[in-house]
């Protein structure tokens, strides 16, 4: 059946071959259980000993994950995909995978806070060296690459400025100077329905599956996609050992739930941004508005090339910097202030104080976060209604 599966929409609900035929289910059962029982001790040896295949306790494998991470893999393009218990559950579990004592990587400037965090102060306590530049310039690329580099890191569209950076490039100029270096990508604000790092040359692709892939605010999860080797290491090193960072049949079911419908969210959520990035560029209160899809935005030429749309997260400066742009998020009535991004409500955040507080004053500024930016990630509404409260907004200012 998988050489019939060519679309995206039909990956995302027919994908996947762990399935339940025991009393022929249509939807994939949560299985909740911690642990499998054996036939003997007999069935028990050959499961651990790798010599029948099978299910022995759930933070080895459980059916209802593994269908969840089936279907991701398809939907990429990959070889396979491993489930963790959270966005930064899966970035850690990948990155500690990779990297050891003595290696280096090279890591964007603008990351998501706790990603910058991790790399900044996390890993560089166990001897791992991070040289952080900006990936959009490929010659600053070049010059940070080192014989002990081990992984390349970054977002595209980043967070939460939309930088956006030419994946097909940098992998080019990272597996020229040495093949063994991991490009990884964090495909979380474009998703699969709009970008596949690893057919553009990236080697693993990162997710908080917690925002769209999910997209209903109810779970807490993440996924590193890549190669079958690579990826069985993540699990058995990373996740299995290193973090514990085990996703949950019952988070799992709720995501192959969400997977049904996410063509069509994400066609919703990137028609609603463009309408939105629209109005705001026209607003007079309205310092600077940063979406891939405007054509003034830096990088929108290479967004059209390895994007099939451009997403449904904007970030804006208010004019007043950031007392301005907390008074207009303060003063929303339809859209909600929180964090996160890929729900069906609209949200709206302040970075600096919020999602990216882990940068300080400098590295805010060297990341390009301005401290009066508020991000957007615009959802399912009715586009008249959401930017009828965004005017409403703007006129409290």
């Amino acid at each position: 059946m998988e050489e019939n599966m060519k679309g995206f929409a039909t990956r995302a609900i027919h994908a996947g071959k762990t399935r339940s035929h025991e009393y022929q289910s249509l939807g994939m059962p949560i299985y909740q259980t911690s642990t499998f029982y054996f036939d003997g001790c007999e069935q028990g040896g050959k499961l651990f000993a790798g010599e029948e295949a099978g299910f022995i306790y759930t933070r080895l494998g459980n059916p209802t994950t593994n269908f969840l991470e089936e279907k991701i893999a398809a939907l990429e393009g990959a070889e396979a995909a491993a489930a963790a218990a959270s966005g930064m559950g899966a970035i850690s579990a990948c990155l500690w995978t990779i990297a050891a004592a003595g290696k280096h990587i090279v890591a964007d400037k603008t990351l998501y806070g706790c990603t910058f965090a991790l790399l900044n102060h996390g890993l560089t306590r166990y001897g791992v060296e991070v040289t952080f530049v900006d990936t959009s310039n490929l010659d600053e690329v070049k010059a940070a690459l080192k014989e002990n580099t081990c992984c390349v890191y970054l977002e595209t569209p980043a967070n939460p400025t939309l930088k956006i950076v030419d994946i097909e490039a940098i992998a080019k100029l990272v597996h020229g100077y040495n093949k063994e270096i991991k490009v990884v990508c964090d495909n979380t604000f474009a998703t699969p329905y709009n970008q596949r790092p690893l057919e553009l040359g990236a080697d693993v692709v990162v997710h908080s599956a917690t925002k769209y892939l999910n997209g209903h605010g109810d779970v807490i999860a993440g996924f590193v996609v890549g190669d079958a080797d690579f990826i069985m290491n993540v699990k058995m090193f990373g996740i299995k050992d290193m973090t514990g960072s085990v996703l949950g049949p019952q988070e799992s079911f709720l995501i192959l739930r969400g997977l049904k419908t996410l063509q069509i969210r994400m066609e919703r959520h990137c028609y609603n941004a463009a309408k939105l990035a629209e109005f705001l560029k026209s607003c007079d209160k309205v310092e600077a508005v940063y979406y891939p899809g405007l054509e003034e935005h830096p990088g929108h030429e290479i967004a059209k090339k390895q994007m099939k749309e451009f997403g449904g997260m904007i970030s804006m400066i208010v004019k007043g910097g950031k007392a301005a742009g907390m008074k207009f998020c303060n003063s929303l009535q339809l859209a909600t202030v929180a964090v996160s991004l890929g729900d069906a409500e609209t949200l709206v955040e302040h970075p600096a104080s919020m999602t990216h507080s882990t940068y300080t004053a400098d590295e805010l500024k060297v990341a390009g976060i301005d401290e009066g930016l508020v991000r957007i990630s615009v959802g399912l509404e009715d586009i008249d209604d959401i930017i009828a409260d965004f005017k409403y907004g703007f006129e409290q200012i």
